[in-house]
């Protein structure tokens, strides 16, 4: 696995490993839309069209597996532009893919608005932030400060 290194300007650089899988044949891989975004986002890998009614979840393929090195977490996020325009947003916003985890990654849609919503292959459905994580060391204590 890829280390972290810095850039020149000081920005984390992460190699992230990408499996494609076999219903994802043929779909562009994650990519970022622009220079400075934040996330890049994924495809729905569905074979064929599924109708999310209103107030349904689907738990949409993305036909992807991904590895991080340790200290990393990606998070899956909604579109802003299918949260505006349709009603469609994450259940579980932002969801947690943690550095272990090697299997596919799938976006849990949930139909907010009034009207069916299609989603179709290819379709761009999430999108995903990377960022370092640090796990806790707990010391228990008998008391804690007061809160100001």
């Amino acid at each position: 696995m890829s280390a972290t290194v810095l850039k020149p300007d000081s920005q984390p650089e992460l190699t992230v490993r990408i499996k494609r899988l076999e219903h994802g044949k043929n779909l562009d891989l994650p990519r970022y839309e622009t220079a400075l975004a934040a996330g890049c986002d994924v495809r729905a890998a569905v074979i064929e069209p599924v109708t999310l009614k209103p107030g349904e979840r689907y738990m949409t393929p993305t036909g992807i597996a991904i590895a991080m090195p340790p200290g990393w977490e990606a998070q899956m996020r909604p579109r802003s532009g299918l949260a505006a325009k349709h009603g469609i947003s994450c259940v579980n916003a932002p969801g947690t893919i943690d550095a272990d985890y090697r299997g596919e990654l799938r976006v849990i849609l949930i139909n907010h608005g009034k009207e069916d919503f299609v989603i179709n292959r290819g379709d761009r459905i999430g999108q995903i932030v990377f960022a370092p994580v640090f796990q806790a060391v707990f010391e228990e204590v008998d008391e804690l400060d007061e809160t100001a």
